[in-house]
């Protein structure tokens, strides 16, 4: 395995801002990211940022910063600004824990879709996105009469179907919550009709999900200590799961650095980009470990741009952007 590092300036770096090097682990690499790129925080002050997702019609990025019940945009002209409050929890009786909206996303009508932890359900805005008010749809709250523990991450198939992790983050008490329902924590799918389907009650704690090219596949990252996996799923011709197995063990990796797997995006070559121990792993589509953007901070979530030359990254509470080939 080569490691080669490069030193990424970081305008004004202090012990407490985010810091990151290059690590290239394979000459794949080289065709993704240059080694002297530059990684720049574009946005700070939050308190947990999740969810990001670029909205190419606004030229806007929207990010989740969970506890805040909020959620934020961030233009090249104005840096960051309030975009929406409550995101995820709209009731009136008080409570802590990761209360606000987490994966974002934006389906084929210009509609923002949300993971709303608090309320627990997957929703719509019910606005224009470049008039965003706290008015909902929800598209989903329950399975088989019982709610939903917290849907967390989102990936939208181009037929209109919604495939969402649903694990406990959100509760306030999490796993132990005496108003979790669920006896599992499971993966489903809305289908374009609307009728919600139990896909997965087997992974312990199910997060970061997303599509590889051509929709024949899905990611699935498992935010587990134990089991730090990325498992590869196929579609079936239900559009349902099958031949589940693992993309990635992250066992190794967590024995020197402790962070479990989270978001994942994938890229138009099927490469992954997915955070996980250290910062944001570089795969690609058989599961080779290219390289990975190594930051001393924790990286929760990414997103590309429009045209996948750039990579936004939720990392605590920072955003930063880096620039790909």
């Amino acid at each position: 395995m080569i490691v080669l590092h490069a030193h990424l300036t970081l305008a004004q770096a202090t012990d407490k801002t985010p810091k990151a090097v290059i690590e290239k682990m394979s000459s794949e690499l080289d065709a993704i990211i240059s080694t002297d790129a530059e990684v720049e925080t574009i946005a700070s002050g939050f308190e947990w940022v999740e969810g990001p997702v670029w909205v190419e019609s606004q030229k806007m990025l929207l990010f989740s910063d969970i506890f805040k019940n909020r959620i934020y945009k961030w233009t090249a002209a104005k840096g960051k600004e309030l975009y929406l409050e409550p995101s995820g929890y709209s009731q009136k009786a008080p409570r802590g824990g990761e209360i606000g909206s987490n994966g974002l996303a934006v389906n084929s009508k210009g509609q923002l879709v949300l993971c709303q932890h608090g309320d627990r359900q997957i929703a719509i805005m019910n606005a224009a996105l470049d008039h965003p008010k706290p008015v909902f749809i929800t598209l989903a709250n329950q399975y088989d009469g019982k709610k939903f523990n917290s849907p967390n991450d989102l990936a939208i198939k181009s037929n209109g179907d919604i495939y969402f992790t649903d694990p406990p983050y959100g509760l306030e008490k999490g796993v132990e919550d005496p108003a979790k329902e669920l006896p599992y924590q499971g993966v489903y799918k809305i289908s374009k009709e609307g009728t919600v389907t139990l896909l997965i009650d087997s992974l312990t704690r199910p997060n970061g999900i997303a599509f590889f090219p051509g929709e024949k596949s899905l990611l699935i990252a498992n935010s587990d200590a134990k089991k730090p996996y990325w498992y590869i799923y196929d579609l079936d011709k239900k559009r349902g799961l099958i031949n589940g197995r693992i993309f990635f063990d992250g066992s190794r990796a967590f024995q020197k650095e402790n962070r479990s797997p989270d978001g994942i995006k994938i890229d138009r070559k099927g490469r992954v980009f997915a955070p996980g121990p250290g910062g944001i792993w570089i795969y690609n589509e058989k599961g080779m470990v290219l390289g990975r953007i190594k930051i001393n901070v924790i990286t929760s979530n990414c997103a590309f741009s429009a045209d996948y030359k750039t990579l936004f990254i939720t990392a605590d509470s920072y955003v930063l952007k880096v620039d790909l080939k």
